[in-house]
């Protein structure tokens, strides 16, 4: 019997980055993504947890769950809105 290997579990807004060409290695900690002035979008917090800097892959997604957990309650200023009356 073959064996299957399951699917990896959805962690959304933690990415993982494998680039050996340049040695990186690591999980990729983007949230709260807003809108920006230019039209674009980008996340309002992002951060990197290199497996070598935490020692070792599953220690460095520990890092990044926790940062998540941290910084997911976050947000920005409020914005409210000023109604103008025509003169």
């Amino acid at each position: 019997m073959k064996k299957t290997r399951s699917q990896p579990a959805r962690r959304r807004g933690i990415s993982r980055i494998d680039q050996p060409s340049t040695r990186t290695h690591g999980w990729f900690v983007r949230v709260n993504y807003h809108g920006r002035r230019d039209g674009s979008y980008g996340p309002r917090h992002q951060k990197f947890f290199g497996d070598a800097t935490y020692g070792g892959k599953r220690r460095a997604l520990r890092a990044a769950q926790a940062y998540l957990a941290a910084v997911a309650g976050v947000r920005g200023r409020k914005r409210t809105r000023v109604l103008r009356r025509a003169a």
